[in-house]
């Protein structure tokens, strides 16, 4: 019986902690982390992100059906706002996937960073809360392996490095 006890306590703990927990992991996981070549960190939020210039464009992609309408702030219009800026632009994700982007290849509304698909919020289940997207239909230059590989999502944090 104090084998049960144990048990049903443990897992009163646990089911405690996660509801501890979760929620500000998932706040973490709404938030977009901009570090420069200081180590110089800038946070922003959903409202600070949608405060800054906006574009969107609609496109198939190789991850979704049909054609999707994405929604967000150009990478270029991003790292102006906070004042950063080298070479190269460390894009990773949740899963800590990382890749690069040398900073001389972003153009004015190319990539985005997309915080909304079909005009709602993703989800981490959905590729969310942030996906850095190209218009893949535009141009031959969008669908290359190199651009698909750059296409990251579950985008959490940015490194821009000399």
């Amino acid at each position: 019986m104090a084998r049960i006890h144990h048990s049903r306590t443990l897992a009163g703990l646990f089911c405690f902690f996660l509801a501890w927990a979760l929620p500000a992991m998932a706040q973490e996981a709404l938030r977009l982390h901009v570090t420069d070549g200081n180590g110089d960190t800038v946070t922003l939020d959903y409202d600070q992100l949608d405060a800054l210039p906006q574009s969107e464009f609609t496109t198939s992609t190789i991850w979704t059906d049909g054609t999707v309408q994405f929604s967000g702030v150009p990478l270029k219009a991003l790292l102006d706002a906070v004042e950063v800026e080298g070479a190269v632009v460390e894009m990773i994700a949740l899963n800590d996937y990382l890749v690069t982007l040398p900073y001389d290849e972003l153009e004015e509304d190319v990539p985005l960073v997309a915080t909304r698909m079909n005009g709602e919020y993703m989800s981490v289940r959905d590729k969310g809360p942030f996906w850095v997207v190209y218009p893949y239909d535009r141009h031959w230059r969008y669908r290359t392996e190199t651009t698909y590989a750059q296409s990251i999502w579950q985008l959490t944090r940015l490194n821009v490095v000399d």
